[in-house]
């Protein structure tokens, strides 16, 4: 149900949905980035972008357009760095050209209904097959890949010789790199 709402009831609105939605997103977003400072920053994007739209159009359904926000500025965050491991995840000796292609529907920045549609799915695809992984290789990549620390820090963290670490790291990619596959046939084929 859509309601009209006066200046003064969409602040109150604001302040309402903060406080019932504040806690358990902080906790989605934080469960998927490196630490509380991103987590805190992607909120405040969110906090900001809701109190735009608010002012300009009712949102239908407050939870799940809130969720949505949060998965997009999570996606934006590891997309530039996801950016350059989709060159190794895709890439063998004769699909290169292919494999652009597929990269310039994914991240270009023109928005249609089909290139935030492929887009969405190459995101849930990809942290599918990382919950996939053994905590210990999903753990090693997103901080190797994307949040871009040292196998040196990483090996600081855990205690793991860093050999290990690029063990772990490379069962990963090429668990990823087969369902990634996977997901650019489907895609190109289609």
């Amino acid at each position: 149900m859509i309601t009209a709402i006066m200046p003064d009831d969409k602040n109150s609105q604001i302040i309402h949905t903060i406080k019932a939605y504040g806690k358990s997103l902080l906790g989605f977003i934080r469960r998927r980035v490196k630490n509380d400072a991103d987590a805190e920053d992607i909120l405040q994007d969110v906090w900001y972008q809701f109190s735009s739209v608010i002012n300009s159009e009712p949102i239908e359904q407050t939870s799940a357009w809130l969720y949505k926000v949060a998965r997009n500025k999570i996606t934006d965050k590891h997309k530039k760095k996801t950016e350059t491991l989709l060159d190794d995840m895709l890439t063998g000796e004769d699909e290169e050209e292919d494999t652009a292609d597929f990269k310039a529907i994914l991240f270009t920045e023109t928005s249609t209904p089909e290139t935030e549609y492929l887009r969405n799915l190459f995101w849930d695809q990809l942290f599918i097959a990382l919950d996939e992984l053994p905590n210990e290789q999903k753990d090693v990549f997103v901080w190797h890949e994307l949040d871009d620390m040292s196998f040196q820090e990483i090996a600081d963290i855990t205690g793991e010789k860093m050999q290990t670490l690029v063990s772990r790291k490379r069962y990963a990619v090429l668990h990823l790199r087969k369902r990634l596959q996977q997901l650019y046939k489907e895609i190109t084929e289609y």
